[in-house]
């Protein structure tokens, strides 16, 4: 493997790596050792998956923190699919609910059909019910730090009348 510059993410999350130089508006470096976020519990948890790189660590604590501190999400756990290289978030929107599966990703990323497709197998298996619709939530990271959530499932489906209510 060759050498990485500084500036790129470090592979493996073993140990804390430097996280991208962000474009755009002065570049801003996070390093995890410097940040009261790499000492925090989950965020180790996350690094001890060794999936993904510092920068992919890095995102899905965010996303982590958007769904407890924010959108008051309820058990939040982190999961990792060493088959698909992938840091996943599987928790309950409301409390007594099913578990959703919470998918982080840098707004650079691209993500082909087939790729989509692993995801909501992946998923499907990660929330233990096979008679539920297979569906993840993408969660998509912008440099910075905004959060864009958009559901996928397997072909359309209708919103619950319910659930809809309960969100205004």
């Amino acid at each position: 493997m060759e050498e990485r510059s500084d500036s790129e993410p470090t592979p493996g999350c073993s140990r804390p790596g430097p996280a991208p130089v962000r474009d755009g508006g002065g570049a801003h470096t996070w390093a995890p050792e410097d940040a009261w976020m790499g000492t925090h519990p989950k965020y180790l948890e996350m690094m001890e998956l060794d999936i993904g790189d510092a920068t992919q660590v890095y995102i899905a604590f965010l996303v982590y923190l958007d769904l407890m501190e924010s959108k008051s999400w309820h058990e939040v756990n982190c999961v990792g699919i060493p088959e698909l290289q992938l840091i996943c978030l599987l928790g309950t929107e409301i409390e007594g609910e099913g578990l959703q599966t919470v998918v982080p990703t840098p707004i650079s990323a691209s993500l082909s059909h087939n790729r989509i497709r692993e995801i909501l197998k992946a998923s499907r298996k990660l929330q233990g019910d096979p008679e539920l619709p297979m569906s993840f939530t993408l969660a998509i990271v912008e440099s910075d730090s905004t959060i864009v959530y958009y559901k996928l499932t397997d072909g359309f489906m209708l919103p619950d009348p319910q659930n809809i209510s309960l969100r205004r």
